[in-house]
């Protein structure tokens, strides 16, 4: 069972299994900041009223 660790396609399988959920947390927080965001038709009412 050691023996799995030394091969290289394990490594490279983690190594982009881990990039690949690095990139889905990135993305997610990026898109649920541009959801909660107001909508640019509210945004520049907001402004209007200020």
């Amino acid at each position: 069972m050691s023996a799995i660790w030394h091969d290289s396609g394990t490594w490279i399988a983690l190594g982009v299994t881990l990039v690949t959920l690095v990139a889905a947390v990135v993305m997610h927080r990026i898109f649920v900041k541009i959801l909660k965001e107001p909508a640019p038709e509210e945004r520049e009412q907001l402004q209007k009223d200020e």
